[in-house]
């Protein structure tokens, strides 16, 4: 299944995506993609409800409503810093031995095609098309990789936008270059496991202003999706809805020489293959 949030920002209704052109409303099933929806273990009927619902013509066609992301405000956003080789290196900064771990602040969580605004005092905006895991139900301490396949919901696009000069010149940890409003554009739907014959088989691509500025696969992460939910469990509780960024292949603005940041009007595009693809504006500063 394709799940997806339309409707404006606050009221987001939940629904199935079929094509590109309609979608099953499952807002009489479904409060929200939330915590409670996946908590309840729902999501494993939704499919034979969806299918009957196309069977009986309950189909409606999309009507250029906003796209919100596709789950609506976790408990937490996760990252995973570092977690492509290539990506590391253009950094100039050592493949880790872990996962290396940081936040973003819940409500930095906007839709695919929201406009991104670039924080008061920031110089060096930045880009990164990434990987979403969302969490499926409460895990702690799972006992193996293959049990994190079991606790995954689903995968979506994100872009973890960032800004360098907060995150690496201003001490303390990345989540401050990480939690500006706007920053974490999801979507535009989520993808529940079934659909994804190889998630480590997957092409990422962004452009910033029609330039491809970044190519990658999530063949070449260092630590894969079922690693990452299972090292996590072990240091913390993911709750249902949590969204987890797995980090993001080379091509990011702060390893071209010289650097390339973000500038208002500027306008990001990305996607990963099976995923979907994302459009954002870039705006001034309040």
């Amino acid at each position: 299944m394709h799940l997806m949030r339309i409707g404006a920002s606050g009221s987001e209704k939940p629904v199935a995506r079929i094509d590109d052109d309609t979608y099953v409303d499952l807002s009489d099933v479904v409060g929200d993609f939330d915590e409670q929806f996946f908590g309840s273990g729902l999501l494993a009927g939704l499919a034979d409800v969806v299918a009957s619902r196309v069977e009986r013509g309950r189909v409606s066609t999309f009507d250029g409503e906003r796209i919100g992301a596709p789950i609506a405000r976790p408990h937490q956003i996760l990252c995973i810093g570092l977690n492509y080789r290539d990506h590391a290196a253009e950094t100039g900064q050592a493949v880790p031995d872990e996962p290396i771990l940081f936040t973003k602040s819940p409500n930095t969580l906007i839709g695919p095609n929201d406009e991104v605004r670039i924080p008061r005092g920031s110089t060096k905006p930045d880009w990164e098309v990434e990987l979403g895991i969302v969490i499926g139900k409460r895990i702690s301490y799972l006992d193996s990789v293959e049990d994190a396949k079991e606790a995954i919901a689903g995968f979506c696009v994100v872009n973890d936008v960032s800004e360098r000069a907060f995150q690496l010149e201003r001490n303390g940890q990345w989540s401050k270059g990480k939690s500006a409003e706007t920053f974490n554009p999801a979507g535009p739907w989520l993808v529940t496991p079934d659909e994804i014959p190889n998630v480590l088989d997957l092409g990422m691509w962004l452009d910033v202003s029609g330039v491809r500025r970044q190519t990658g696969s999530t063949s070449t992460m260092i630590f894969d999706p079922y690693f990452i939910v299972h090292y996590l469990s072990q240091f913390m509780v993911l709750e249902p809805g949590d969204l987890i960024n797995t980090g993001t292949p080379p091509g990011v603005g702060m390893g071209f020489n010289p650097q390339v940041w973000l500038q208002p009007g500027d306008v990001m595009e990305l996607g990963i293959d099976r995923l979907g693809s994302q459009r954002q504006t870039v705006i001034a500063p309040r």
